[in-house]
């Protein structure tokens, strides 16, 4: 980003203190900037709804078109570089074009890619993930996140004999098991029964009024897409004593918070599910999925067994996923590593919070590691619930201010999601995370005006 271009959108910014306008202002340089993004856009919209084939990457006018990326940074089409705190939404944790991984890739490619067999990296890729994460004593590969999910509550139903599954309001497990302000039209057609986040007393209650037909309760210990809210070590500790109590599966899903502790965050709370499933990260960049757990829920799907499971799946076990995934987990994503990111991480939340009170603005990070939320918000954030509250009656304009807060944010050089919602990579630097900060000190100081006209 040309200096120039900065110095004219910091002036803008401190001179127009009307939200409306000072929104229409920063689009209008926005949509001037990124002609190559609009043009893509626009002819993506000839073969694509709305030119788009993923509903989290689209925001108006028109997303960033990204061309190439390298360490920390992205680089839009139209030659602009960024910061990265996006990261493919928690899944770059490696950063971009990461030698280790790229070697490994190479080696995969130039013996073939499409092996149609068990291969030499499946195993200890295995082996290397249920080192870290003792729950998961078997598991089975697949190719996301929502197909690990979907499998996981598949198995539990399927293991118990019983139909339901509780969920949480606000819960983000993928695709088809979307509950953000209720369940989305394209759900899985699973009986589902919603509680509350963080209300260990509702939750407890909930479990056991539907023991009876209660196959598994499913969680992230810190939901993602909600906005980074963690579960405290209270109620997780209470689900998991309720579960064990009344014969029901405790699902983790920590597709997302696996990268928050060398153990994700069951090992950093203690706590032992009886499923977890991981995604994201976990292939080194490629697409996969993986969910397991106890041997005698597991065992289930040995294909020798008369009473076997049957899972099948074309990619499950793609050699590019598998030797991607070993070579990141086994050689990139130590404990140290992942120590340093996730501290990195705890730094920016507290400088953030530390801006907000020194502005004396509505402004809070939540999160855990190296994954963070900001929020326009008055009050505790124990759920989406919370949220949902601070922003009724001034839906519109909360919108408008983070849709403000991105675009301005792209003019500092700095690549961030629209619901404010980002992570660090293993390749984020302090003086990443000092720009960062930077920039967030400059928009409450030039935006502060209207986030106090907007949130009383």
């Amino acid at each position: 980003m040309s200096t120039v271009r900065a110095d004219a959108a910091k002036t803008g910014r401190q001179t127009n203190q009307h939200l409306e306008s000072a929104v229409a202002e920063a689009e209008q340089r926005y949509v001037a900037a990124n002609p190559g993004s609009a043009k893509l856009n626009q002819g993506a919209r000839t073969t694509m709804p709305g030119g788009n084939t993923r509903t989290t990457l689209h925001y108006g006018p028109f997303p960033l078109a990204i061309r190439s990326a390298a360490g920390a940074k992205v680089t839009d089409v139209d030659g602009h570089s960024y910061v990265d705190f996006i990261n493919e939404h928690t899944a770059g944790v490696f950063g971009h074009s990461e030698p280790v991984i790229q070697k490994a890739l190479k080696q995969a490619i130039d013996d073939g890619i499409t092996l149609g067999a068990p291969n030499i990296y499946e195993h200890d890729l295995a082996a290397a993930i249920i080192a870290r994460f003792p729950s998961m004593a078997r598991l089975r590969f697949c190719n996301s996140g929502t197909e690990a999910n979907l499998l996981a509550l598949g198995t539990a139903r399927a293991v118990t004999g019983k139909p339901n599954v509780l969920i949480f309001g606000g819960a983000y497990h993928g695709s088809l098991l979307y509950f953000s302000h209720g369940p989305s039209p394209l759900n899985a057609p699973i009986p589902m029964i919603e509680s509350v986040y963080n209300d260990a007393e509702r939750a407890v209650g909930d479990i056991a009024k539907n023991a009876a037909t209660l196959a598994a309760v499913i969680l992230e210990p810190m939901q993602g897409g909600a906005g980074a809210i963690p579960g405290t070590p209270e109620f997780l500790k209470a689900l998991r004593e309720a579960c064990t109590k009344h014969g029901v599966l405790l699902v983790f899903d920590e597709v997302m918070t696996s990268r928050l502790s060398p153990g994700g965050l069951q090992g950093k709370h203690g706590i032992t599910p009886d499923l977890t499933t991981l995604g994201k990260y976990v292939g080194g960049g490629m697409t996969i999925g993986a969910f397991g757990g106890r041997s005698d829920i597991m065992d289930r799907f040995d294909p020798s067994r008369p009473d076997a499971f049957p899972h099948g799946g074309t990619f499950n076990n793609n050699v590019l996923a598998m030797s991607a995934g070993l070579a990141g987990f086994t050689k990139v994503l130590t404990p140290a590593a992942l120590d340093r990111m996730n501290g990195l991480g705890d730094s920016l939340r507290d400088r953030a919070n530390g801006l907000a009170a020194k502005h004396g603005l509505p402004l809070q990070a939540t999160g855990t590691g190296s994954i963070f939320g900001l929020h326009f918000h008055k009050g505790p954030i124990r759920n989406s619930h919370d949220l949902d509250a601070g922003e009724k009656g001034r839906e519109r304009d909360v919108a408008a201010l983070k849709k403000l807060y991105q675009l301005d944010m792209f003019e500092r050089g700095l690549y961030v999601t629209r619901r404010i919602l980002g992570n660090l990579s293993l390749v984020t630097s302090a003086a990443d995370v000092d720009l960062f900060i930077d920039a967030l000190d400059e928009f409450l100081v030039n935006r502060g005006t209207l986030i106090q006209q907007v949130m009383g």
